[in-house]
């Protein structure tokens, strides 16, 4: 056979052809099939030795797509064990009082979603009936992440199996008087029933991942046996457009996590329209997932189908079917059968000859309703083989019809997302189609009613022994609180007493201080290491061989640096979770690591320690979620501020993190300025989040790479770091040059690494200016305002309080002058209760390359600067004179 005219060279031409002979029999084979058959069976012989090949293991490149077809035919499909006929009774009283809780609610304005649980009822009952593992044997169960805009279909099951009320159902939505439920999957708010939020679109996909990865972790470091631990994540074909949604599929397959089952729900329609309307989803999400190691299972037309694809002996059909975009599928789900004939069987005279012999019944069936997402047995079979498949996650993409059961008016219509209840006429009708013994007379007053069979009907009871059968209710969240024991004192001890004469930056204390925890016989094994690839800017790099980093695989290599004191050590059980260059993985991790001890009642302690601009800047829709899971863990920001990190640049110089986190309730947030606050900081953070009283709270640590000598901790100052400020020193406490007794008072406050440029300003005051500064430290605006503002609502309640900062500083003479390596709004947050004149310095704009001096001078923050201001509050009060302000401005250069 020639080569074809401009053919380009392939990686086959730099391979050795032992046989040529052999090699142009085979090419000459393909062009005999082809010449005699065509073209399309020389192709469809192609694919399948493909696939025979793949089957047998040969090392050969993955085919990435598909026929149109299922992946398992109708003969393969295993005997179904359930009683096929009551768990449609089941699934049509779910289907019922979801559209009802929504329609109902929808006089109070409170929308909800009807649509997207009735296109998905069957692939949750299925695995809800024989698949989905409960919490009451080991205690860990399956991870189920719940497609969000089904949340009423897991309500109506609720309430069918007895969790849930009648009146929780009418409060949908409706959660201010104590008895709602959330409009979506929310543990803070339905803590006994959800176990992960996954409405944030993209990171429940993401999550799941990670949470599969995470069991494997607990299982391989000998912590918890997650073996029988699978995780269900329940998708739409619209939400894998999130770039997070396939952010690491390419983890799950290198990790061989076959723990994990992607179930995608392909009703071809996302929030306002067709999902790929010129194209195929369905042969996109194959390829991508095909493309990164996933096992694909399709199944997506129903038994109606079988026998079009019987009579279809020329595959007229399966192309046909191909090459249909995917929005005009959504139009043949609505338009009558003569459209369909005319449009689809019209193609070509073979699928003419096909439609002749089909009844016109047989058309609307398959066209109209007939997906494989809708019969149980077709959603089984795919379940149970995405279980039996070893080595690899699989992904399920399960087509549907949007609005399937709801009636013309909603199935398949691209605004059914948005519209939000039936009539009467449209619910009687339904009833009619799901069989429901609802009599007209319970439409009397105009409200559509609940559907219940009855405490001790046959099919509550069903549904109860199938649950129990598989370990209890689901979805369910469970806590068996697990105190951990106090660290010894002796892992604090060195921050506690200073390092001296030697520096050492904020970011080395902390790392010091959790490398000292991890020994702790106690509770060293549960500390969770996690890093994006930067942990040698952090000085992390001891961490390496004592810890591990974690691999399933182990090391399969020698390390290039193996004989080194701090070489690379990639270890099975290994502790740190080095996630490369993901902080989107990386918080995954951590959310996963946060809730361990809800998830499978084994507390852990995780720290996330990243490039503070690339936290919550990059991820904090991703805090938001561990806020709502109800995480414990600590996250720490470092290389903190906008002045601290030379040469970088804007990107990379945060001055606004701080702020961002204080919008975030379950957050603590501490910009601590010494090691010995950050010893008290994080030994009160493993009382609050893992004692005997547990709270459900996270930390939020800024620390700095500027080394500084590190000084003792003052003798009485614990309070005043926990609660956010203290009174470090007076300007009584300066060596030499203290002012004089009449001198003009002012007080310094300061965050992070600022304290060091007050202090510099302390001295300066006192020498050049005869001015006594007192100097704060501030260690978390954040937490003096939240005090503040509980203040502030117990006075609506008739309870006077007044807020820790105003008791604090009352009484301090002179005005208040707040700097700190953030932009002016942190410490502002906190003037309204500051009882003195208050003013602030910060870090407002872009940040710049330069040296720390330069850009402190360019932002105005270095200590000459706070001098000038500080003159300047002074001045204004009449307490210095005015031209001292214009002399120092001379004096300093500014």
């Amino acid at each position: 056979m020639s080569d074809p005219v401009g053919k380009l060279p392939s990686e086959l031409d730099q391979l050795p052809d032992r046989d040529t002979e052999e090699t142009a029999e085979w090419a000459a084979s393909l062009d005999a099939v082809a010449k005699a058959a065509g073209t399309r069976r020389a192709e469809y012989l192609l694919r399948r030795t493909l696939q025979h090949a793949e089957a047998a293991g040969l090392a050969l490149p993955k085919l990435l797509e598909t026929d149109y077809v299922n992946t398992i035919p109708t003969s393969a499909e295993p005997e179904f064990p359930g009683d096929e006929a009551m768990e449609a009774k089941i699934t049509a009283w779910n289907r019922w009082n979801a559209a009802a809780m929504v329609t109902r609610g929808s006089k109070y304005g409170v929308g909800g979603h009807i649509a997207t649980f009735a296109s998905a009822a069957w692939l949750y009952e299925t695995g809800f009936q024989h698949f989905f593992r409960g919490k009451e044997n080991d205690g860990s169960g399956d991870q189920l992440y719940i497609q969000g805009h089904a949340s009423p279909g897991i309500y109506a099951r609720a309430f069918l199996d007895g969790r849930i009320s009648e009146q929780q159902l009418d409060n949908f939505r409706q959660e201010s008087g104590g008895n709602g439920l959330p409009s979506y999957p929310h543990p803070r708010r339905l803590p006994w029933l959800w176990e992960f939020p996954t409405v944030s679109m993209g990171l429940g996909p993401l999550s799941a991942i990670y949470q599969a990865r995470f069991n494997r972790y607990l299982q391989n470091r000998n912590i918890k046996d997650t073996a029988n631990s699978h995780v269900w994540a329940f998708l739409g074909d619209g939400e894998m457009d999130e770039p997070e949604s396939t952010a690491a599929l390419a983890l799950a397959s290198r990790e061989q996590l076959d723990n994990l089952t992607f179930v995608i729900n392909c009703n071809l329609q996302r929030l306002d329209g067709p999902v790929r309307a010129n194209f195929r989803v369905v042969q996109e999400l194959e390829a991508q997932f095909r493309g990164a190691g996933w096992n694909v299972i399709k199944t997506l037309w129903g038994s109606a189908w079988d026998e079009l694809f019987q009579l279809d002996t020329t595959g007229a059909l399966v192309r046909r079917i191909r090459e249909v975009p995917d929005a005009q599928f959504q139009t043949y789900a609505t338009r009558d059968v003569a459209y369909i004939r005319q449009h689809f069987f019209g193609a070509n005279a073979e699928l003419v000859q096909l439609a002749g012999v089909l009844s016109d019944a047989k058309i609307a069936e398959c066209f109209h309703t007939s997906r494989g997402g809708h019969e149980p047995r077709k959603v089984y079979a795919a379940y149970k083989a995405a279980l039996a498949h070893k080595g690899a996650p699989t992904v399920i993409l399960a087509q549907t019809v949007k609005g399937h059961t709801l009636g013309a008016g909603f199935e398949s219509k691209n605004a059914n997302h948005q519209m939000k209840k039936l009539t009467i006429d449209e619910f009687k009708d339904m009833r009619d189609l799901l069989g429901l013994p609802i009599p007209d007379s319970a439409f009397a007053d105009g409200v559509v009613p609940y559907g219940h069979p009855g405490a001790n009907s046959p099919e509550v009871q069903y549904l109860h022994e199938r649950r129990a059968a598989l370990g209890g209710p689901a979805p369910a969240r469970k806590v068996h609180h697990v105190a951990l024991p106090a660290p010894a004192e002796r892992s604090f001890a060195p921050l506690l007493k200073g390092s001296g004469k030697q520096e050492m930056a904020t970011t080395m204390a902390f790392v010091r201080l959790v490398k000292d925890l991890m020994r702790d016989k106690e509770t060293g094994k549960r500390w969770v290491p996690i890093v994006p690839d930067e942990a040698r800017t952090f000085g992390m790099e001891s961490l390496f061989p004592s810890a591990g980093i974690y691999s399933p695989l182990g090391q399969t290599y020698e390390p290039v640096d193996r004989d080194q004191l701090m070489y690379y050590k990639e270890a099975k059980d290994g502790q740190i979770l080095n996630e490369g260059i993901t902080e989107a993985g990386a918080m995954a991790d951590f959310i996963a690591a946060c809730t361990s001890y809800a998830t499978h009642g084994e507390p852990m302690i995780p720290f996330y320690i990243f490039y503070s601009m690339f936290g919550w800047q990059r991820t904090a829709d991703q805090m938001w979620q561990l806020a709502d899971q109800l995480g414990k863990g600590f996250i720490v920001g470092a290389t903190a501020g906008r002045t601290t990190l030379t040469g970088e640049g804007l990107q990379h110089a945060d001055g606004h993190s701080h702020l961002i986190a204080s919008t975030n309730p379950a957050s603590l947030n501490y910009d601590p300025a010494f090691a010995y606050e950050i010893a008290v900081i994080v030994k009160d953070g493993l009382r609050r989040m893992y004692g005997e009283q547990p709270e459900d709270v996270f930390y939020y640590l800024t620390v700095y790479n500027e080394p500084k000598p590190q000084p003792a901790m003052p003798e009485g100052v614990e309070e005043g770091i926990l609660k956010g400020l203290y009174r470090f020193n007076t300007a009584a406490d300066l060596a030499e040059a203290a002012p004089a007794a009449d001198a003009a008072k002012i007080q310094l406050m300061a965050s992070g690494t600022a304290i060091h440029w007050i202090l510099e300003a302390q001295k300066l005051l006192a020498a050049d200016w005869n001015v006594a500064a007192d100097v704060w430290s501030a260690t978390s605006w954040g937490e003096l305002r939240r005090d503040a503002l509980e203040c502030d609502e117990a006075l609506l309640r008739g309870e006077e309080r007044t807020p820790y900062v105003t008791r604090v500083l009352e009484g301090a003479p002179g005005p208040v002058l707040a700097v700190s390596d953030w932009m002016r709004q942190v410490p502002d947050q906190i003037s309204q209760w500051v009882p003195q004149d208050y003013t602030s310095l910060g870090t407002d704009g872009f940040g710049l390359s330069d040296t720390r001096e330069g850009a402190r001078r360019h932002f105005g923050v270095d200590a000459q600067s706070i001098v000038v201001a500080a003159l300047a509050q002074l001045a204004r009060r009449g307490e210095v004179p005015a031209s001292a302000v214009k002399e120092a401005r001379e004096r300093y250069g500014l």
